[in-house]
């Protein structure tokens, strides 16, 4: 028996996220299928990260059990051609048998994409949040400093979220402009329900001017999920990378 690692990436618009589920398509069904047809045998997929409906993702890795004797590097080519066009195997390889990735990931990189403007092109609407107005991306910069550390992010979790804790370490967040594009970058140990798009939400708020940098301690302390500013489409979010302990 071996176990093989693949790093996946997908375009999620079309899809009810990452975890197989009840009634609707989600992408860990399509790849499972894939392997089935491939190897002859059913598999389980074990994730890194469930993204949400409509999330997209350039290094999202999983891992499945199997006695095939197909070389592990050639699994990435041969699933490719049983998945559609908007999901693709990056990569794949051996791992040692006890790797979990959902337990191993040691922290993430999460982008969220703005396209600022009059118009957004056709070509980017399924990828990014468009927004006419004009962001301060100094003032986003000042609130997404306040916003890292080792806190509870009840705040911005939704409300729906059953978990033991809320308290998580962001390691980073940075905000940068690249003409009409703005992009920001969330890396952290682990995230809750719709946190990043929280995060996101509450920055474009300071980038419109409507709160402002200083706020951000208060939001975190408050606790309140009503302190914090909206969810942002799920199109705008892309699992860029995930890391792994050795």
């Amino acid at each position: 028996m071996k176990r093989i690692c693949l790093t996946i990436a997908y375009d999620g618009t079309e899809y009810a996220g990452w975890q197989r589920q009840n009634g609707a398509l989600a992408v860990q069904e399509v790849v499972e299928n894939a392997i089935a047809k491939l190897t002859g045998t059913e598999a389980e997929l074990l994730g890194a990260s469930r993204t949400d409906a409509g999330v997209h993702a350039l290094g999202n890795v999983a891992v499945f059990d199997t006695e095939a004797t197909i070389p592990a590097e050639r699994y990435a080519p041969a699933l490719n051609t049983y998945l559609p066009d908007d999901i693709r195997i990056v990569s794949s390889k051996e791992v040692p048998a006890e790797f979990q990735p959902r337990f191993d990931a040691h922290h993430k990189l999460y982008e969220y994409h703005i396209l600022t403007g009059e118009v957004c092109s056709p070509l980017r609407f399924r990828y990014v949040h468009f927004m006419k107005e004009k962001l301060d991306v100094e003032a986003m910069n000042r609130a997404a400093a306040l916003l890292t550390g080792t806190h509870d992010y009840t705040s911005f979790c939704a409300a729906a979220a059953q978990v033991k804790t809320k308290v998580r370490t962001v390691r980073d967040i940075t905000v940068t402009r690249t003409g009409e594009e703005i992009v920001i970058s969330v890396d952290g140990d682990g995230f809750l329900y719709n946190m990043v798009r929280i995060l996101a939400g509450t920055l474009v708020q300071v980038g419109l001017g409507r709160m402002k940098p200083e706020d951000m301690p208060g939001i975190l302390e408050g606790m309140d999920r009503a302190l914090a500013g909206p969810t942002l489409p799920a199109k705008g979010l892309q699992l860029v990378r995930i890391w792994f302990s050795e």
